[in-house]
């Protein structure tokens, strides 16, 4: 069984193309989820928000197309394509579309999910 799944191996792709943007929702696809990674693609249509939470692990986000807005611990940030903000472990964060857009996350979980 493959560790990533939902993408054709040794195929060049557009991350940003794996995904895509409908009205009203947030779209996600799972690349890999083990204790140890979890790869997911989002697509979010302009207004929708994923409300504040946090997380045991490190998150990476990877803004694919347009602008997406993130609040980590109170501070709000701006990311356009091409840029990555790094959302650090049980620190509070939400993400809001300003505009429609789409992003990788990457969570890296503690060993064991002790730490």
């Amino acid at each position: 069984m493959p560790y990533i799944k939902n993408i054709e191996p040794q195929n060049p792709v557009a991350l940003a193309d794996l995904v895509s943007i409908q009205p009203g929702q947030i779209v996600s696809k799972t690349l890999a989820q083990n204790s140890a990674v979890s790869v997911t693609l989002f697509a979010f249509d302009k207004g929708e928000e994923i409300s504040t939470h946090d997380s045991t692990g490190d998150a990476m986000v990877t803004v694919l197309e347009g602008i997406g807005q993130f609040t980590v611990d109170g501070t709000v940030y701006e990311c356009a394509a091409g840029q990555t903000l790094i959302m650090p472990a049980k620190l509070p964060h939400a993400v809001y579309a300003k505009e429609r857009f789409k992003m990788s996350l990457t969570v890296i979980f503690p060993l064991n999910n002790q730490e």
